[in-house]
C-alpha cells in the first residue's frame, strides 16, 4: 500500500510565533543544524538531570531511530541564537514508516488501536534550565497546538518522565495523584513492558510533583497505564494522553482551540 505522507512545507507553512516579553520564538526546525542543537540540549539535560546512559558515549547529542521520521518544534533566543526549548513530533503516517510510535518501546498500545490514525506524539521534551518558566512552556505548547490543529488530530501521546535520583520517592507521589485517572478510560488504557512497582516504594518521604507533570495535568492530560521503568534513562515513565476535545478550557482558549469551526 503506498503511504502518502505530507510535504514538509505543509508544516512548515505557519510562521514562527515570537514572545512579547522576550528575543524568543517558535517553529520547526528546518535544517539539519537545528535538529542538532535540539538533540544536543535533549543530550545536556537527560545527562545532567536524570543521569541518562547513552550507548554512544562519545557522541555529545541525543538521537535515536525516530528522530529522523520526527519534526522537531524548538523555541530559540534570538539574542543568542540558541535552542532553548525543544519537543520531538510524530505523526500516525510517520509512526507507520518509523514501524511504530516510540511509546510503543515501553507500552503496550493495543488498547488504543481504535484511535491509532488519530493521535500525534509529543516526546522528548525539554527545555533549558536558564529558560525554565511558564512562558517558554507556553510557547513550546502554542507550537504543538498549531500542529495539532493544521492536522485536526484528536489525541495527543507521550511519555510524562521522572527521575530516579531520589530512589523513586517523586515517582511514587506522582502515581499515588494520578493512579485514579486509569479507572475512567478503561478501553483507552496501555500497558508497560517493564512495570515500575511505584506502589511499593516508601511514600512517607516529602516530594512535589514535577512541574511539567503538574502543567499536563492542568492541560487536561490523562494518565492512561501504570508507569514504566527505563534503565536507560533512569527514570519513571508515565504514559500520558490528551483528548483534545477534553482539554482544559482555559488553555482552549489560551491556545486558540476555541475559534475552531
Amino acid at each position: 500500500m503506498l503511504i502518502q505522507v505530507p510535504a514538509q512545507h505543509d508544516l512548515h507553512g505557519y510562521q514562527q510565533k515570537k514572545s512579547k516579553h522576550q528575543s524568543l520564538c517558535v517553529g520547526l526546525a528546518q535544517t539539519e543544524q537545528e535538529i542538532e542543537e535540539a538533540q544536543r540540549l535533549r543530550r545536556n539535560v537527560f545527562t545532567e538531570e536524570y543521569g541518562a546512559k547513552f550507548l554512544d558515549q562519545a557522541s555529545d547529542i541525543d538521537e535515536d531511530q525516530y528522530d529522523k521520521w520526527c519534526d522537531h518544534l524548538l523555541v530559540t533566543d534570538q539574542s543568542t541564537n540558541r535552542v532553548i526549548g525543544t519537543y520531538r513530533v510524530l505523526r500516525p503516517e510517520q509512526a507507520i514508516l518509523a514501524g511504530g510510535y516510540y511509546s510503543e518501546s515501553e507500552f503496550n498500545l493495543t488498547g488504543l488501536n481504535k484511535i491509532r490514525h488519530q493521535i500525534v506524539e509529543f516526546g522528548r521534551a525539554c527545555i533549558d534550565a536558564e529558560y525554565r518558566n511558564g512562558p517558554t512552556l507556553m510557547m513550546l505548547w502554542s507550537g504543538l497546538a498549531n500542529l495539532v490543529k493544521m492536522k485536526k488530530y484528536q489525541y495527543v501521546l507521550g511519555c510524562a518522565s521522572v527521575s530516579l535520583r531520589d530512589d523513586g520517592v517523586t515517582a511514587a507521589t506522582v502515581w499515588r495523584t494520578v493512579r485514579s485517572m486509569i479507572d475512567q478510560d478503561r478501553d483507552l488504557n496501555v500497558i508497560p513492558h517493564c512495570p515500575y512497582p511505584a506502589a511499593q516504594v516508601n511514600t512517607e518521604l516529602p516530594a512535589q510533583i514535577p512541574a511539567l507533570i503538574e502543567a499536563y495535568l492542568k492541560l487536561g492530560v490523562k494518565v492512561c497505564g501504570e508507569p514504566a521503568w527505563d534503565p536507560d534513562f533512569n527514570t519513571v515513565d508515565f504514559p500520558m494522553l490528551l483528548t483534545v476535545s477534553q482539554m482544559n478550557l482555559r488553555y482552549k482558549k489560551r491556545l486558540g482551540f476555541d475559534h475552531e469551526n
